[in-house]
């Protein structure tokens, strides 16, 4: 019998359609505002594999955090106070270099980002970033800061981010081959 695939949709001002599997093993899919649900069936239809595949790893993630070890609110706090020293620090070198000007930053310790740039150049950040490597949360700062440029993922972005860091495509493979580790221990 075939899998059905079963998805939330998410509308807003994108050119764009693309599927996000959640780390809680759930099906996302962003979409324009004025994209036809038939569209968007059909577009889940095509990728239809795609989805079993990445559905299956995340389910296999999700197994294998249940074994991690979670941090205790105390120590939660400790990540969130260290970061509030380390990433201001590199923000403001990185944003010297850049020459871009930011709002405000914030720690949090979310389950889904590192980091996210608003429209008015507040820049949020994960706490958990403090059990990455070094180079990995300045990826994350670097790639927060092209934001202030290019507010999306194109091509143009992607040009920024390699302009500041060249090696960033190792940072963000680690994130993509850790990042779930990380978070995990934080449910």
């Amino acid at each position: 019998m075939e899998e059905k695939i079963t998805f939330d949709v998410i509308r807003s001002s994108r050119k764009t359609i693309a599927i996000e599997i959640r780390p809680d093993a759930t099906v996302l899919v962003r979409a324009p505002l004025k994209m036809k649900d038939a569209e968007i069936q059909k577009f889940v239809k095509e990728k239809e594999n795609w989805i079993l595949t990445h559905l299956e790893k995340a389910k296999e993630r999700q197994n294998e955090s249940k074994n991690v070890e979670k941090l205790s609110p105390e120590e939660i706090r400790k990540l969130a106070d260290l970061a509030l020293k380390v990433i201001p620090v590199k923000v403001s070198h990185y944003a010297g270099l850049m020459k871009v000007r930011y709002g405000r930053i914030t720690i949090r310790n979310q389950k889904t980002r590192w980091g996210s740039c608003s429209s008015k150049g507040n820049l949020n950040f994960n706490c958990l970033l403090m059990l990455a490597p070094d180079e990995v949360v300045d990826y994350v700062v670097v790639h927060e800061l092209c934001h202030l440029i290019e507010m999306n993922h194109s091509k143009a972005f992607w040009d920024q981010v390699e302009k500041v860091m060249p090696d960033y495509r190792i940072h963000r493979k680690w994130l993509k081959d850790h990042g779930n580790e990380l978070i995990s221990r934080m449910e």
